[in-house]
């Protein structure tokens, strides 16, 4: 590792499932706590730090579109949700660590957040302002996958990570299969060409074509964010084109 950040911005994108801790629906307080402090560490070293965050934990709108349920509505409820875990982020952000933050929704509800304007993030992030991105896209249809993978470049973050439960990519589901094998480093190509499901497609296709270079690593690590931001590529796996 080196003395300095290995990146200068970055993007975290957390699922609203991660939120949940322990419990089975919504959020735990120490897990926001968690997820703070570990953002403080890296914001301390200099580096501008942005989220997106899924709302699983609270609402998923393709279950009930299945069952009979408008997808567009099920869709815009479950966008309604990643807001709700946004302004959670920010409150433990800002009661834990002290740091300022903002959440910017890709729709509109002013009352509680700001509208997503790239420029105005962009500036947030360089005041050393955590930017919490909700709403996803702000369109059915798309995963807050392709949000974050479209965040992350529209902000021009140096890295992708996606926190999860696992500490990488796998061959298989290694809860599953104890063959499966860890991979250090794979390419866009492979991850979809052997469907690996690190993210949907579209998040993919993205990251590939604008040479977003994408980290996933376990969340739940002490330490694992700041580890990597200093340059530690032990950590997780790396996506690159």
């Amino acid at each position: 590792m080196s003395a300095q950040p290995a990146y200068k911005r970055i993007l975290l994108k957390l699922s609203g499932e991660a939120l949940m801790g322990e419990l089975g629906f919504g959020i735990a307080p120490p897990v926001t706590a968690f997820l703070a402090n570990e953002i403080k560490a890296v914001v301390e070293a200099g580096v501008q730090v942005a989220l997106v965050v899924g709302g699983g934990n609270i609402f998923r709108g393709e279950p009930l579109a299945k069952a009979g349920m408008d997808r567009i509505t099920g869709d815009q409820m479950g966008m309604l949700a990643t807001v709700i875990n946004a302004l959670a982020l920010q409150d433990a952000i800002e009661r834990t660590t002290g740091l300022q933050a903002r959440v910017q929704s890709a729709i509109r509800i002013n009352e509680v957040c700001e509208d997503f304007i790239r420029r105005k993030a962009m500036r947030h992030l360089e005041k050393g302002r955590v930017v919490v991105f909700a709403a996803g896209t702000g369109n059915p249809f798309f995963t807050t996958d392709s949000a974050a993978a479209l965040r992350a470049v529209e902000i021009g973050a140096d890295l992708l990570l996606k926190a999860t439960k696992v500490d990488g990519i796998y061959t298989a589901d290694p809860k599953k299969d104890p063959s499966a094998k860890k991979y250090d480093t794979v390419t866009y190509e492979e991850a979809l060409n052997r469907r690996l499901g690190v993210m949907d497609q579209t998040a993919m296709v993205l990251c590939r074509d604008n040479k977003m270079k994408l980290c996933v690593y376990d969340m739940d690590r002490p330490g694992a964010l700041m580890n990597i931001v200093m340059g530690d590529r032990s950590i997780g796996t790396y996506v690159d084109a």
